[in-house]
């Protein structure tokens, strides 16, 4: 498991919402969902993004954005378009004045539009869970970024907007991955165009020791590790992986661990029924109390507490 895929283990779509947009000017959706994290895709036609702070970004064919909630953002055929619905959270949609929307209609299979020959076309996949896995690739990427056609040329936008309005055995499955498809390669095209911009922990999986070394913390989180043995499966001494480490990812390895593990258990606390015992083990701590001490003294609540208090959140 390398660093990019490790951290979008956190926002894996699973069963995501996907819905295919068809168009005609003027249209515009105010989407107030506060989705983690949404891929916009233009198929067809050409589209604005209006994030709620900071200037309006044109999408052409075959541009893909995301957007990291949960601020809300406009999509619009113009800047200047008032909003004709808006998207709230579990994807209710209302006028905006709150009333049942009525003007937008069910066209087939995950599909929605005013007609079926609309000008535009527009894919979007909400990734709805949040994940502290996730939170360091979160952190990283501003509130909208676009990744043109011309930069990407890749052939998942059209297989995904082909894909669907599908409704094959096993199609949810095939919608997931061909979204997780398209998100890791619209990261990876973005952050190898942000030199000054792209994270420590992406850079550093280019490094062959410090990358190999973090792909082993991520494939092998509950190992018993130290420096020694990071450095020995990394080719390296001790002292050599422990600067090299610490000067890349910007933390020694063993916090780096911690880190990973504390946020490994905090998606298992969440999204599981596992036992607090059971979970430790997993992510490298030898009882209950072990990993009950660590995770309060780094984040002021039990393991415990932090189940009965984001339970209440999915």
């Amino acid at each position: 498991m390398d660093a990019l895929v490790g951290l979008l283990d956190g926002p894996r779509a699973q069963g995501a919402f996907l819905l295919r947009s068809i168009l005609d000017p003027p249209w515009s959706l105010r989407i107030q969902d506060q989705a983690p994290l949404t891929l916009l895709a233009l198929v067809r036609g050409e589209a604005w993004v209006v994030p709620e702070s900071g200037d309006p970004v044109r999408l052409r064919a075959g541009d893909v954005a995301i957007t990291r909630g949960p601020e809300p953002y406009t999509v619009a055929d113009h800047p200047a378009t008032p909003p004709r619905a808006v998207i709230h959270p579990g994807q209710r949609c209302s006028t905006p004045t709150g009333e049942h929307l009525t003007d937008l209609t069910e066209l087939g299979i995950r599909t929605w539009g005013a007609s079926s020959g609309g000008t535009t076309v527009l894919v979007t996949g909400t990734y709805q869970l949040a994940s502290e896995v996730s939170r360091r690739l979160l952190s990283a990427l501003p509130a909208l970024l676009v990744v043109p056609d011309d930069l990407s040329d890749s052939p998942l936008v059209p297989l995904l907007a082909e894909e669907i309005a599908r409704d094959e055995p096993g199609q949810t499955a095939v919608l997931d991955r061909l979204l997780d498809l398209l998100l890791i390669a619209t990261l990876r095209t973005w952050f190898a165009g942000q030199e000054t911009r792209t994270p420590a922990w992406y850079r550093a999986h280019g490094d062959p020791v410090v990358g190999r070394a973090l792909r082993s913390l991520h494939h092998e989180p509950a190992r018993a590790w130290t420096v020694a043995s990071l450095a020995a499966d990394a080719g390296v001494s001790r002292a050599a992986l422990a600067r090299r480490f610490t000067d890349l990812v910007g933390e020694p390895p063993m916090t780096y661990l911690a880190g990973w593990r504390l946020d490994l258990a905090a998606d298992l606390l969440r999204h599981s029924d596992d036992t607090i015992g059971a979970i430790a083990r997993r992510v490298g701590y030898g009882s209950a109390f072990a990993l009950s001490a660590a995770f309060k003294r780094a984040r002021g609540i039990s393991p415990r507490g932090y189940r009965v208090g984001t339970s209440h959140d999915d």
